[in-house]
């Protein structure tokens, strides 16, 4: 996993007209803690925040380069997004240590094809491992590649780096592979037109 550089401010200003006034000013309010340390109060560059997530996963450790005091190493523990403008409202880091192991959710990325006539159900989208801090991977890759009809792949089947720890629950159930149903199957499954539905008879003395 990468390591990004960038360079923090102090907040001394709390509430939310202070962290409005901070969006406005282009950065982002954060807050970092962790270790028994109290917690730090920082801003962050919003766009250079947002290129390091998209660039290298929510998992990239943060070299933070506060003016004055010495560098520290952190995670992004939770992004908090606007729900309807998509800006970054705040963001809560996780102090770590060089040489410390991390409990992180690794996305899931499955490659290949399998056998003709199959579908592939994927139902886990990430692995919880622990991993140390400077060598968390950036995803995991799942092959799938030929897998016939009844193949099941779990979390303890995903081949893991050394020094990385599964801690998902090992018959997780990341793919299932299963016939893929027929164009008259999927026909089935659609109600014809007047289906199920029961006309009036019509009343006595009425015309039909």
């Amino acid at each position: 996993m990468s390591e990004v550089r960038i360079s923090v401010e102090p907040r001394t200003e709390f509430g939310k007209g202070a962290a409005r006034r901070t969006r406005r000013a282009g950065k982002i309010p954060a807050v970092l803690y962790g270790h028994g340390s109290d917690p730090k109060h920082l801003s962050l560059p919003a766009i250079e925040f947002a290129r390091a997530v998209r660039s290298n996963g929510q998992n990239a450790v943060l070299t933070l380069e506060v003016a004055g005091s010495a560098d520290e190493l952190a995670l992004t523990k939770t992004i908090t997004a606007h729900p309807i403008k998509n800006y970054i409202e705040h963001v809560d880091l996780l102090l770590v240590k060089r040489g410390e192991k991390v409990t992180v959710n690794v996305p899931i990325v499955l490659v290949g094809d399998a056998a003709p006539g199959t579908l592939v159900t994927q139902d886990l989208n990430d692995l919880e491992v622990e991993a140390e801090a400077l060598h968390i991977p950036e995803q995991f890759e799942v092959s799938v590649e030929g897998a016939e009809d009844g193949t099941r792949i779990h979390a303890s089947d995903v081949k893991l780096p050394r020094g990385v720890t599964l801690t998902t629950e090992g018959e997780s159930l990341i793919a299932a592979i299963s016939e893929a149903p027929s164009a008259a199957d999927m026909e089935s499954e659609i109600d014809t037109e007047g289906a199920g539905v029961v006309e009036d008879e019509p009343e006595e003395g009425s015309e039909a």
